[in-house]
């Protein structure tokens, strides 16, 4: 059993992808809208389908190490139980996922294999 490590601010830059269904929908588009609104970030399209190593559908949020602290404690106190992925980006994706990763809620598998050499 992994024990999850809640987020750090060690990098400059980073993602949240906040993970929903079809009955979270709602809830996850209202709540990235109302996360890209309040900090002033950078808000992705809403996918109704899996992106990338995402094992569901999923928003991303882009923002920096100036909003993490209020950002993060925010979105622990309204993600509703949505699990959340927060990462690192350094320009290593394998290592921005795993090592640089974090979750707020339930850890869910990712498909890491997409970030595999070529």
């Amino acid at each position: 059993m992994s024990v999850t490590k809640f987020p750090v601010n060690n990098y400059e830059n980073y993602h949240a992808h906040v993970y929903f269904e079809q009955d979270t929908l709602c809830f996850a588009a209202d709540l990235c809208q109302t996360a890209g609104d309040l900090f002033a970030l950078e808000v992705g399209r809403v996918h109704q389908k899996n992106v990338g190593p995402h094992p569901k559908w999923s928003c991303q949020i882009k923002f920096s190490s100036n909003e993490f602290e209020q950002f993060i404690t925010w979105l622990e106190n309204n993600r509703n139980g949505l699990s959340v992925l927060i990462h690192a980006l350094t320009g290593d994706n394998l290592k921005d996922h795993t090592l640089h990763a974090y979750w707020l809620g339930d850890e869910l598998p990712l498909t890491l294999a997409i970030f595999a050499a070529k």
